[in-house]
């Protein structure tokens, strides 16, 4: 009886998880920038938490995040509790006057359970997981599950008056871990019972008659772990994600039983990783888990030294602030020293660190303080090497502490307003993979970083978005899957005023990643003004007469094309080829009081650039940041004091002159004064800001 009961409460928490209200509970500190690292006590080769303190403070670090790590040292064998090691970091943290945010424990699970309850380990495609690796475990697991609410209000019971502790950070990094169990397959049965209580209606939804697929009797329900329907794998990742964002709603709700009024409820949620963070997480659904938190937290790892250029802490930032409509978020974690080819240039630390504050961050925290001697991470380096002396990285935070500790108060909560929108989806996302080409986020993120080089701000905006209509341009990259009702919405955006860029493979199928069966691009043909019933993938194929002036290198299409047919629209480029000439390959269209452009095909950088430019000029948004271009960035927003705080970063290894364009001010670094149009020189890996 009380699994069924849980089981209905899961599944009702999933169906309802769209409608979850933003929370409003513990708030980080208003009056400075928390500064911190990651700091793992029991893993030190020696007693060193006194030196550590003292580094710590002399780095102007404020703020440590402890103990997520630790269920296996602080519950060593079932009931046998251990809160020694984090006692003594948090008074040692306390008596130094430095904050701590506490992980609740259970990305990594202990040896006792595994061996008492060998189910804890989840079953993935690939057969069950092997214990070893954190994040192993099956999350909806009910002897994960019991085990895990245990250790979490054992160790909440026993902390939760210490006046050190500002926050805590549910989990880590959380995702489903690819867990499609038996356990996990029926409860996705129950949940499409509940969503779909037709067979008939779901079996004609989802097209479930192609290769005898169809399910005549909820008992014989398939896994979907083999299925070929893409309606039903999409479905089943939106299951999965859901089970996330109830797996932190779970951990949320508990530690909010325990926590005090003014402490606050985190996660440091990663993204979508191609060797460094890269694209949208396809694994989580970071604006619906967001909402059970009182303010996001973000993972932020990005390439060094000659490839460092800001898009990755740019992008994980604005994210992080979209994810809870606009409001500062936390680093949770961002390189140091990082891997061996990360090792970052003089001055590059520094610029990294005031850029993640830039995008609106309140924290920049390290992983970690010190590098580890021995197990997996052992050459992610820390601020610290492995010897624990002071080296160039360390003495470089100290410089950034310092002026976090004098300029700080200007900079924490940082307001920021776009009129520029990315609207993601990660419907569309689980879809166009399942299609191509190529995958979702190589479409989205190279978009993203043509607006970051022209130091346009954007905000992302996902189907949920009760904002929409407040941009002046929305950009909608493979909008593959979305509901009518979406569709029809962006239809009015346009007619509205607002200007619109689609890219291909928008609007192509519904909700259930069922192809519409009309011509494409479907619903928003209205406002784009073409249509197309046949695509290809191009080979050597170009746009007639260089039309956005790029020159032959990149005067060229890839990926996907498209053979769109104007109607109303007015073609920006036709496609020059003996076939396809007849063919628009680019369109523009007037409808009502707005602007549909729809590119429908694959484009190289330098014309995705002059597209995007095209519709911020055509949006009346080109200003006077855009006089600047990468690697000359800039980045600005409210402080609390309600002045303009003007950023402005030079990510090169060679030295750059620009005009100051804004209002007398102060620099801050330097406390002197700027006048307008002055000549600015930043030196290579340099920056400044500017208070107007």
């Amino acid at each position: 009886m009380m699994m069924k009961k849980r089981l209905l409460v899961l599944i009702n928490v999933i169906l309802t998880i769209i409608c979850c209200k933003q929370t409003s509970y513990g708030q980080v500190p208003k009056d400075h920038i928390l500064f911190g690292v990651a700091y793992y006590d029991e893993y030190m080769p020696y007693e060193r938490l006194e030196r550590d303190v003292k580094m710590m403070k002399e780095t102007g670090i404020n703020v440590v995040r402890i103990a997520e790590s630790t269920w296996s040292t602080m519950e060593p064998q079932e009931g046998v509790y251990d809160f020694s090691h984090i006692d003594r970091v948090l008074n040692a943290m306390g008596k130094a006057g430095i904050s701590v945010i506490i992980g609740t424990p259970t990305y990594a699970v202990p040896t006792w359970l595994v061996k008492k309850y060998p189910d804890v380990l989840a079953i993935t495609s690939k057969g069950q997981n092997q214990y070893g690796p954190r994040q192993n475990m099956d999350i909806i697991n009910v002897h994960f599950r019991a085990y895990a609410e245990k250790a979490i209000r054992k160790m909440l019971m026993h902390i939760k008056d210490h006046p050190a502790i500002i926050g805590y950070q549910i989990d880590n990094e959380t995702k489903s871990y690819g867990t499609r169990g038996p356990n996990v397959q029926a409860q996705f049965v129950a949940y499409m019972k509940v969503k779909y209580p037709s067979l008939d209606s779901l079996n004609k939804i989802f097209g479930l008659d192609y290769w005898s697929n169809r399910i005549n009797n909820w008992d014989d329900f398939p896994s979907v772990n083999s299925s070929i329907n893409a309606s039903l794998t999409a479905e089943f990742a939106k299951f999965q994600r859901a089970l996330v964002t109830e797996y932190l709603g779970w951990q949320a709700n508990m530690v909010r039983e325990y926590k005090k009024p003014n402490q606050f409820i985190t996660q440091n949620f990663d993204f979508d990783w191609w060797g460094y963070t890269y694209g949208i997480q396809p694994e989580v659904d970071h604006f619906a888990a967001a909402k059970v938190l009182d303010v996001a937290g973000v993972d932020i790892y990005h390439p060094s030294q000659d490839k460092l250029t800001g898009a990755e802490i740019s992008f994980g930032g604005d994210v992080g602030r979209s994810m809870k409509g606009g409001q500062n978020y936390l680093v949770m974690e961002t390189q140091a020293q990082g891997f061996p080819e990360w090792l970052p240039y003089p001055g590059q630390l520094r610029l990294q660190a005031f850029s993640h504050l830039a995008s609106g961050a309140n924290m920049v925290s390290y992983w970690h303080w010190h590098s580890i001697h021995n197990s997996a991470e052992t050459y992610w380096k820390g601020l610290l090497s492995h010897d624990f002396e002071p080296n160039p990285t360390y003495l470089e935070a100290q410089s950034t502490g310092a002026d976090l500790k004098k300029i700080g108060p200007h900079l924490v909560n940082l307001k920021k307003t776009n009129e520029v929108a990315i609207l993601f989806s990660n419907e569309a996302l689980t879809a166009y993979n399942s299609f191509g080409p190529g995958n979702y986020n190589g479409i989205l993120r190279p978009m993203y970083d043509v607006f970051y080089n022209m130091n346009i701000g954007v905000d992302f905006i996902d189907p949920s978005s009760k904002e929409m209509e407040k941009y002046k341009l929305i950009v909608v990259p493979a909008l593959y899957a979305a509901p009518d009702s979406l569709l029809q919405r962006l239809n009015r955006f346009v007619k509205n005023g607002g200007h619109i860029v689609y890219t291909f493979k928008s609007g192509f199928a519904d909700e259930h990643n069922k192809v519409r069966a009309v011509r494409q691009p479907g619903i928003i043909s209205e406002a784009c003004g073409v249509y197309y019933s046949e695509f290809s993938r191009p080979e050597k194929v170009t746009l007639k007469d260089d039309p956005f002036h790029v020159g032959n290198n990149q005067n060229y299409i890839d990926k996907w094309m498209e053979l769109v047919v104007p109607t109303t629209a007015k073609v920006l480029a036709w496609y020059d080829h003996p076939a396809w000439g007849k063919y628009a390959a680019v369109t523009q269209n007037s409808y009502g009081k707005g602007v549909a452009t729809y590119i429908g095909c694959g484009t190289t950088g330098a014309i995705t650039q002059k597209i995007l430019e095209g519709a911020v000029k055509g949006a009346g948004l080109w200003g006077k940041d855009q006089a600047l271009q990468f690697p000359l960035i800039a980045k600005s927003g409210i402080n609390q004091q309600g002045k303009t705080i003007h950023y402005y970063f030079n990510y090169s290894a060679a030295e750059k002159t620009f005009v100051y364009p804004y209002s007398n001010g102060t620099m801050l670094l330097s406390n002197e004064k700027i006048v307008a149009q002055s000549q600015v020189k930043l030196p290579a890996w340099g920056f400044m800001i500017v208070e107007e």
